[in-house]
């Protein structure tokens, strides 16, 4: 790959490195890597990579959701490009070998021929005759590619005991609230249950008191009416006994 590569250019690089990982797949396919990304040490030796394999289901997140299975992002591709650029060495190397490779799968050659094709098409570039050295700059890129996925690996756990350990202790919050309103609720029901109840006695003592103090007033007229009148009638006797 050329060194002229900058990251003004990463989007193109992005798009040249989705062609050259992602076979091209009849329209309404989901696309699939070619090349599944290391995860463990740079291998010693070139080993023959099939056109096609499935994508590696994404690792389950520790807790009690486990990640869906994952399909290819273009802002990873993005993202990886620039860690590959920055891994990039002068003159060819892996990537134009990977390239080449690339342009010799839709020929009617078996995989050994298109492996020994590119690697003639390689040399031809300019490419060392050693392929050794064409190993060595494609663990170049392993390494870059899993020292990467060791730090956003370190950064998604960060990120979810961030997330998820503040979204538990709201949890928390909330749950206690809950349970502090309940104890309200229930407090609060007793006490209307105590009011009601209070209220229908005052029903009862209303209507005795009304008619206790209907009656004391009637009683009251009536023994008024007495008094009354026989002052009225002694009043009516002097007048007409004593003269």
């Amino acid at each position: 790959m050329a060194e002229q590569e900058t990251s003004s250019g990463l989007e193109g690089f992005g798009k040249k490195l989705l062609n050259l990982f992602i076979k091209d797949e009849p329209t309404g396919s989901k696309p699939m890597p070619v090349m599944p990304q290391s995860q463990g040490s740079p291998v010693g030796t070139p080993a023959a990579q099939p056109n096609h394999v499935p994508t590696a289901p994404v690792s389950a997140i520790p807790g009690p959701v486990a990640a869906p299975e994952g399909t290819v992002d273009t802002k990873f591709v993005d993202h990886f490009a620039s860690v590959l650029s920055k891994a990039n060495q002068p003159g060819p190397d892996y990537f134009e070998f990977r390239e080449a490779l690339k342009s010799l799968s839709n020929l009617n050659l078996s995989e050994d021929q298109q492996y020994q094709a590119a690697w003639a098409s390689f040399k031809a570039m300019g490419g060392s005759a050693n392929v050794a050295a064409l190993v060595s700059s494609a663990n170049q890129y392993l390494t870059a590619l899993n020292n990467d996925q060791q730090a956003f690996s370190k950064t998604v756990e960060e990120t979810l005991t961030e997330k998820v350990g503040g979204l538990s202790n709201e949890q928390k919050q909330l749950q206690s609230e809950n349970e502090q309103f309940a104890r309200q609720i229930l407090e609060i029901q007793r006490k209307m249950d105590a009011n009601n109840e209070r209220l229908a006695k005052i029903g009862g003592e209303l209507n005795e008191q009304q008619q206790k103090i209907t009656q004391s007033k009637s009683n009251y007229e009536a023994t008024l009416a007495v008094f009354v009148g026989q002052i009225k009638r002694d009043l009516l006797k002097l007048g007409e006994y004593i003269k």
